[in-house]
């Protein structure tokens, strides 16, 4: 009768470094930033509650950092990416920073708010 051999953690395909280095070099510099951008605009989202979770996973304190974050890679790069990529996703910070002061019990002052030093003051 053989036995199957056990595995442990360490026995698992190590990932190609090589591989994923090469992969990442083809992807142009506008195309990872723009990934970046949506995966904080995500959790941001997720953060401040207006996923179908809804509350479960709201967090305003971490939502407050995310947004922080969305803005200052926004504002760093706005010379390097296509007002085609930038639009959108100011329009989708702007939506984040609004919603950030509806769901806040006591609302940042104009341009107190996250991202704010990075966008001037937002109003709805």
């Amino acid at each position: 009768m053989s036995e199957t051999p056990l595995t442990g953690p360490g026995d698992a395909e190590q990932p190609d470094f090589d591989e994923m280095t090469r992969d990442i070099a083809e992807v142009p510099a506008v195309e990872v930033i723009v990934t970046v951008a949506v995966n904080l605009m995500s959790a941001a989202a997720v953060k401040l509650g207006l996923t179908e979770e809804g509350d479960k996973y709201k967090d305003l304190d971490e939502a407050r950092k995310l947004v922080t974050a969305l803005a200052g890679l926004l504002d760093a790069s706005a010379t390097e990416i296509s007002s085609f990529h930038a639009a959108p996703l100011r329009d989708g910070l702007k939506s984040l920073q609004l919603a950030f002061r509806e769901a806040s019990i006591v609302p940042d002052e104009p341009g107190q708010g996250p991202g704010e030093k990075y966008t001037g003051p937002v109003y709805g």
